[in-house]
């Protein structure tokens, strides 16, 4: 096969594609294989038509199309590793030319990953916040704890105040007329607590238990429910109780209940995990700081064609976590009033300098040699087993079938490159 590339834009390259009469022969009679098995000529059973006649009866071209699709592929997989280029996007094949007896030719037309000039990237002085934990933080999570344990209790008060659950049956309408999920019987509403439309928990504030009262507001022009938004409201409310939170008290007893044997155990404990996770968001943020400089000192033009890829992630990564919270994607779209189109248009500058950080870390990692081996990937799949309690070789075999296991080597190239990054600066 021979093959000649020429570079038509700074990310675009043209590969002139030539290849071998026997190459082409063979393709040809792959092709035969398989038109014969469909072809039916008077004095041949069906699928034993000799080549040399199905050739004269219908020409060489009904075996091209299928010759081409077994050719094309290969040799330009071929052409991709002779050239060393890196193609981004998918071929615009043209100037086909096959026949037998003579070297088949084309062309492809390809976007390639850019070239990286880099910067300066190790001895850079950026500036890591310091870990600090203080009285406050402990403070703050153990009274979350002392709260996710409290108790709702009934109180000996007539009158609705704010920061009290309350027990209520509620009725809504709009011009007169009740609507749809306007409607709730032994509701519990936190007073304060923002989970109704703006105006209606303040309005219950000293209603009286037993009392109706009619509570007037407006939907919000944003609303999810296009035939309420912006709509004016009257809701008939009867407070049928009030209830109150009891803590627990903040002693040794409660610390037991969490299964630890102090309360100064459980706030050793309390300030052990504010510091992981505080550690972890530190170094996380001093990488993203880190890699950001590193992308800004780089040259490099980055194509329309891997923001968008990038993008595509993104809105994938989206769906997912959408779909986490119980949500349809298209139903999300309908109460937020976006289109996908916005949110890709949101996603674009994000895109492009994640775009610009990924090309601009492969290249330090081809620079300084940073590989990874199979070793690597085995360790990353245990821990990715453990973790999510799946046995290693499924796991594994997964990946592969999904065709998953490069992007997951392509990762850990990149969080062993960040780490060089980090120890370097």
């Amino acid at each position: 096969m021979k093959v000649s590339k020429e570079r038509i834009e700074e990310n675009k390259v043209v590969l002139n594609i030539e290849v071998s009469e026997e190459k082409v022969a063979s393709s040809l009679d792959k092709a035969y294989k398989k038109v014969v098995k469909d072809v039916n000529i008077p004095g041949f059973r069906k699928g034993k038509v000799p080549k040399s006649i199905l050739i004269k009866k219908y020409g060489e071209e009904v075996l091209h199309k299928d010759a081409l699709d077994v050719l094309i592929p290969e040799a330009y997989y071929e052409a991709v590793q002779e050239t060393g280029i890196e193609p981004i996007s998918q071929p615009d094949i043209t100037d086909v030319f096959i026949e037998s007896g003579s070297p088949a030719t084309f062309t492809a037309e390809v976007e390639v990953k850019p070239e990286v000039k880099l910067g300066e990237y190790t001895d850079l002085d950026i500036e890591k916040e310091e870990l600090e934990i203080s009285n406050e933080d402990i403070e703050k999570e153990l009274e979350h704890k002392r709260g996710h344990h409290a108790q709702l209790v009934a109180v000996d008060r007539e009158e609705v105040e704010e920061g009290d659950y309350t027990i209520i049956d509620f009725e809504g309408f709009v011009d007169g007329e009740p609507f749809d999920g306007g409607a709730g019987e032994d509701y519990n509403l936190e007073i304060g607590s923002g989970q109704f439309i703006p105006g209606f928990e303040e309005q219950l504030v000293g209603v009286k238990v037993g009392e109706e009262v009619e509570v007037n507001v407006t939907f919000p022009e944003e609303y999810h429910a296009d035939n309420l938004a912006g709509q004016d409201a009257i809701f008939k409310v009867t407070v049928k109780e009030i209830k109150a939170k009891e803590l627990p008290e903040l002693d040794d007893e409660f610390a037991k209940d969490l299964e630890f044997e102090s309360l100064d155990d459980l706030k050793a404990d309390i300030k052990e995990k504010i510091a992981a996770r505080e550690e972890e968001r530190i170094n996380r943020e001093y990488e993203n700081k880190l890699v950001d400089a590193i992308a800004e000192n780089a040259e490099v033009n980055v194509p329309e064609t891997m923001v968008e890829n990038e993008i595509d992630n993104m809105l994938q990564g989206f769906r997912m976590q959408i779909s986490q919270q119980g949500f349809d994607f298209d139903q999300y779209l309908e109460m937020t009033g976006m289109n996908e189109e916005d949110i890709r248009a949101d996603y674009k500058d994000s895109a492009a300098n994640r775009a610009k950080a990924n090309l601009v870390l492969e290249a330090i990692a081809e620079e300084e040699g940073i590989e990874v081996s199979d070793e690597d990937i085995d360790e990353k799949l245990e821990e990715i087993a453990e973790r999510q309690g799946q046995d290693k070789a499924q796991l594994k075999a997964f990946l592969q079938m999904q065709g998953q296991l490069s992007s997951l080597k392509n990762s850990l190239e990149m969080e062993k490159t960040i780490d060089f990054l980090v120890e370097n600066n």
